[in-house]
């Protein structure tokens, strides 16, 4: 397989944090980097700003599952700060700012009653809540040899209540060398660090880390922002959600705003108008050759692969099993997954009676899909299941709601899966009940369209995108192309113009002088 030419330089992704079952968009930036070492070359650097104190453990489990591979790191900020050798060198003379600052600075008593984030039997972080036990008042991390690190408050205008932040940098005296007034200015100065002045691409996942991307701007760093989820909300589904106002009131700030699906895309375009530069670029996956033979399977065999949330609505997956059965259909279901719904599908279980059970969270549920004949997905809203493309990958036939987005753009109803009316569990039953009632011929068909479809959204597929979206950013704003003949001509052409215009500013008539030369 030949390199596939991505931009040189540093590349970064950059979320919030790292979800602890690394499914959903933690597991679709891993695998897009996964790719991007693989079949570009390139190394990634995952960023991650919250505090949590294990990230070393996070990193050894991605590791020890293929999750993160030679090439990639896992990089948290506090982590960052903590480990410096020499923190002291970013001291800077801005007296008056940085008096103001750390004269609130304030460490918490070690000995008193505040909560310990604990790493290995170490203690990492002291945190004051507020007097409903939630709220973060201040949190002070500390370094593994037990020096304190940062002092992080956030009551700075008056104690108790939220409000001001102050966060400083302390060196291993417990001295401070340097200090931020607000959160958004250390993110936006760490990511200067961690780039190093080196030409960088910045792909932006979460929501959250978006929200402070907005307006960081800088020479020879491409920023794109992936929008993983529908950024609607209410009823009308007109509404901007609040967590990406930002965004979408500031889409210049970014070189590109990419969506997983076609139809995404074409209602922000109804919102954004021209004062954003979009993509569409779907989550890849490992996709078998389009030629490979689907085994065979018991066509009454279903799965289910979901977070247990309100969203997913797996009690219609549930009832839609149990309606199917009453209809003479030995249907079965294997849920796969766990969250705080549990109790409620468990609930809905009993009540259903034989035929679905409830396997609860396998890091290797995906593996079952094989020998599954159908999958279903009935959620209120996604972004861009992946769960349909690994299940079409395996030849295990999707049976979706017609939500935004993804089910639509994937599936051809009766030609590769179902689709059935958002919400409609009587329809979901009968789509259930019209595949097991298939020919077997026709199940065959079936299952070979899906897995040809599921090629669609390979890692090479899906990196040549990347590759050539990336490509056209960086000539928006003026920078080389990512092959290297490409990047040759581009430079070629730039200095000829440049020699041109000198050329041309050297034969410029010269003002007339009456002075004699001396």
């Amino acid at each position: 397989m030949s390199r596939i030419h991505l931009r040189q330089g540093r590349h970064f992704v950059v979320t919030w944090g790292i979800s602890d079952t690394f499914g959903g968009m933690t597991g679709a930036f891993l695998h897009r980097s996964r790719a991007f070492v693989r079949l570009g070359g390139v190394s990634v650097d995952v960023l991650t700003f919250d505090a949590r104190p294990d990230y070393p453990e996070v990193e050894r489990r991605l590791r020890s599952t293929g999750r993160m591979i030679d090439g990639m790191r896992l990089l948290n900020l506090w982590d960052w700060l903590r480990d410096h050798p020499t923190p002291e060198k970013f001291a800077r003379a801005e007296a008056s700012v940085f008096s103001q600052i750390v004269g609130s600075l304030a460490p918490l008593d070690p000995n008193g009653s505040y909560h310990a984030g604990m790493r290995d039997g170490v203690r990492m972080s002291l945190t004051r809540y507020a007097d409903d036990g939630v709220t973060e008042l201040q949190v002070d991390h500390y370094r593994a040899d037990g020096t304190l690190a940062v002092i992080d408050r956030r009551d700075i205008r008056q104690r108790g209540t939220i409000g001001g932040r102050s966060i400083v940098l302390c060196d291993r005296t417990g001295q401070p060398v340097k200090a931020w007034d607000g959160a958004w200015a250390l993110y936006r100065w760490w990511l200067d660090r961690v780039r190093d002045k080196k030409p960088a691409t910045m792909i932006v996942d979460s929501k959250t880390s978006a929200r402070f991307m907005v307006g960081y701007r800088r020479k020879k760093v491409l920023i794109l922002h992936v929008v993983h989820a529908s950024h609607l909300q209410g009823s009308n589904g007109t509404t901007v959600r609040a967590s990406r106002a930002a965004v979408f009131a500031e889409p210049e700030s970014f070189d590109a705003l990419v969506f997983l699906t076609e139809r995404q895309r074409s209602e922000a375009r109804r919102m954004l108008g021209d004062r954003a530069n979009t993509a569409v670029i779907p989550n890849g996956r490992a996709v078998p050759r389009a030629s490979a033979r689907p085994p065979a399977r018991d066509v009454h065999a279903g799965i289910m692969l979901s977070a247990l949330e309100k969203r997913k609505r797996v009690d219609h997956s549930v009832r839609a099993i149990a309606a199917a059965r009453t209809a003479g259909s030995p249907v079965t279901l294997d849920i796969f997954g766990d969250g705080p719904e549990r109790s409620r599908v468990a609930a809905a279980i009993t009540k259903a009676g034989h035929g679905v059970t409830l396997r609860g969270y396998d890091p290797d549920a995906s593996s079952h899909l094989a020998e599954s004949s159908f999958l279903l997905l009935s959620s209120r809203s996604e972004g861009f299941p992946l769960v349909l493309v690994e299940a079409m990958a395996a030849g295990c036939l999707p049976i979706a709601y017609d939500i935004p987005y993804g089910p639509a753009d994937i599936i051809r109803d009766g030609k590769n899966g179902f689709l059935v009316p958002p919400g409609d569990v009587k329809a979901l039953a009968a789509a259930i009940e019209r595949l097991a009632n298939l020919p077997a011929a026709r199940v065959d068909a079936m299952r070979r369209n899906a897995v040809r479809t599921a090629a669609a959204y390979s890692d090479e597929a899906v990196t040549k995108r990347w590759a050539l979206e990336l490509d056209r950013a960086a000539k928006r704003r003026g920078f080389p192309p990512a092959a290297p003949v490409d990047a040759l001509v581009f430079r070629l052409r730039r200095g000829i113009a440049r020699r041109w215009r000198n050329w041309r500013g050297s034969k410029s008539p010269q003002p007339a002088t009456t002075g004699r030369r001396r």
